[in-house]
């Protein structure tokens, strides 16, 4: 399974998770150690040029990256992949099911994606289950496209396999960087990782 990153540094004891559920879980470097510094967005933080960092870490630089784990991967004998993406990861997890490079996707407070078009792309053209975590305060991926994304998927429409859960309570990031302290959070956090691997484990 490939665990693709939000912006900041990877959440390896997350990435472990799911190793000690039967997933051999590889976390591509898809930043070239660069990610978002650890306290950005939070009171006196160090300047930061975000826009800079998007343009040095777009899809010409991660998507390689992440192709050339995949790439090794296959050559040690591995038949068959699936990931997980949270925020800005959920777009490479798309991508890879777009060229159907994997079986299965599960995704977490999306970022990055165009919606409806990305949406109905993968409805048209992906084989992978799709499962959506998303959560009630949420400027990435609204409430307005999580009814789309019903909308698109649900009822049986993507013959694959769909699935929304939704965790009320928590915002943007919850499922890799939420604040445990916050019991909701913490509900939420902790039922995304159980719906991701109740999914991977119906689908691979």
């Amino acid at each position: 399974m490939s665990f693709c990153d939000d912006c900041f540094k990877g959440d390896l004891l997350l990435a472990d998770d799911f190793s000690r559920n039967g997933f051999r879980t590889i976390v591509p470097d898809m930043f070239n150690g660069d990610p978002y510094p650890a306290d950005y967005g939070r009171p006196g933080a160090a300047p930061f040029n975000r826009e800079k960092w998007m343009s040095d870490h777009g899809a010409a630089q991660i998507r390689p990256r992440i192709d050339s784990v995949l790439a090794a991967l296959k050559a040690e004998g591995v038949t068959g992949f699936a990931a997980t993406g949270y925020c800005l990861g959920a777009r490479y997890v798309f991508d890879l099911a777009f060229d159907e490079l994997i079986r299965a996707s599960a995704i977490s407070h999306p970022g990055r994606l165009q919606v409806p078009a990305d949406l109905e792309k993968y409805a048209g053209v992906c084989t992978a289950p799709l499962l959506i975590n998303s959560c009630s305060d949420d400027r990435a991926f609204p409430l307005e496209a999580q009814a789309q994304a019903d909308e698109i998927f649900g009822g049986g429409k993507f013959a694959p396999g769909y699935k929304r859960a939704h965790f009320e309570g928590c915002t943007h990031g919850f499922a890799v960087r939420g604040d445990i302290s916050d019991p909701m959070v913490k509900a939420g956090k902790e039922g995304a990782f159980k719906a991701s691997v109740d999914w991977f484990m119906k689908y691979l």
